[in-house]
């Protein structure tokens, strides 16, 4: 598989990330709570798990530039794939932030005229810095974790990864998404900050992912068991 195609595959489904879950966001805000927090977290759970079954075959289905990192740093990942895939992960979020933005400004404007768009940016309710940065790392910790389960462990079911690692998008952001946005993503918290022009803590939601995602995949790879450790097929001992 080409580089140019996987690069592809990241691009769409980042887009796609961004476009439906923080277009969730904004129709929420445009009709005034239709859709609901429930509603926010669902959405960008069921995106990231259809997305994996779409091209997870092609890229790896990282759509993420922590997940790119921690795998790398894990040694399941070429070091020399990491900015290319960097890169189209970034454009594809870009992208779909501000195809929100042009689609339904004029929507925006026609029923909250006056209001500010609410383009899905990650902030912390309490506006403290530590706080996005304490959560995005514990939240993408566990995310991370999860991935590692079931991309990498040879006892893991591998058709069960999009329903595990979209079930825990969903779980975080349904508890957490209301504390600091649980984004989980540098990619997903950068393209609505570049539209909204809005960089308020944007550093957390970069440093905490990556920090989270590395911790992740090394606990993982430290906990698991290899083919030296096997007892039986269950389990290490």
């Amino acid at each position: 598989m080409t580089l140019i195609k996987k690069c592809i595959a990241e691009f769409i489904g980042t887009f796609a990330i961004v476009f439906a879950g923080c277009g969730a966001v904004l129709v929420n805000q445009i009709q005034a709570g239709a859709i609901g927090h429930a509603g926010i977290a669902a959405t960008f759970g069921l995106t990231v798990m259809v997305m994996i079954y779409a091209v997870g075959h092609i890229s790896g289905a990282h759509f993420n530039p922590a997940v790119t990192i921690a795998f790398s740093i894990g040694r399941h990942f070429p070091p020399a794939q990491i900015l290319p895939y960097i890169l189209a992960q970034s454009l594809g979020a870009l992208a779909g932030s501000a195809t929100l933005w042009v689609t339904l400004k004029g929507l925006f404007l026609q029923r909250l005229p006056g209001q500010t768009m609410n383009m899905g940016v990650t902030l912390p309710a309490d506006g403290m810095f530590m706080t996005a940065l304490v959560w995005e790392i514990i939240l993408t910790f566990m995310l991370m974790f999860v991935i590692m389960a079931v991309a990498t462990d040879y006892r893991a079911v591998g058709q069960a990864a999009g329903i595990a690692i979209g079930g825990t998008v969903l779980l975080n952001a349904m508890f957490a998404g209301s504390v600091c946005g649980a984004s989980m993503n540098p990619a997903r918290s950068l393209g609505p900050a570049l539209i909204a022009g809005n960089w308020n803590h944007l550093f957390a939601y970069i440093l905490g992912p990556v920090v989270g995602a590395v911790g992740g995949a090394l606990i993982y790879n430290m906990i698991r068991c290899h083919e030296s450790d096997r007892t039986d097929v269950k389990g290490c001992c």
